[in-house]
């Protein structure tokens, strides 16, 4: 019973740790820096907020994969997966607000902070997602 736990032990304290691992990836200070200097909710949208916007000043893009919004998506949205966000960025406004949904803004929300990283203040995240919305 003690042998597997002894070696585990050892195993622990030769291989390095995931945080020490982590800082040494150089993603991690500008990561570290967006992290501290973001807004706490700069990246969300509410549907209500949304009311208060003219149709002409919002892009909206689904993020969900093309068979979902083939089915159902918000009047004028055009459809990026959010896996794609990034090679599809030229698609992306930079005169209106961009809000990007998907089902329920889990996948949007990793698309928004991946342009947010790149310098894009423009993008929200609709909160709730398409299923807020359908509401």
């Amino acid at each position: 019973m003690k042998q597997p736990i002894l070696i585990g032990l050892s195993l622990a304290l030769l291989m390095p740790s995931a945080n020490s691992m982590a800082e040494e990836n150089p993603a991690f200070e500008p990561m570290q820096e967006y992290l501290e200097f973001a807004a706490f909710s700069g990246g969300a949208i509410t549907k209500q907020q949304l009311a208060n916007f003219s149709s002409d000043d919002i892009q909206y893009i689904d993020t969900r994969q093309a068979e979902q919004f083939e089915t159902s998506h918000i009047p004028g949205a055009i459809n990026i997966d959010w896996r794609q966000i990034l090679t599809h960025k030229d698609q992306i406004s930079d005169s209106k607000t961009v809000v990007l949904y998907c089902d329920t803004g889990l996948l949007s929300s990793k698309a928004q902070f991946a342009l947010s990283v790149l310098g894009y203040e423009n993008v929200r995240v609709l909160f709730g997602g398409y299923a807020e919305w359908i509401k």
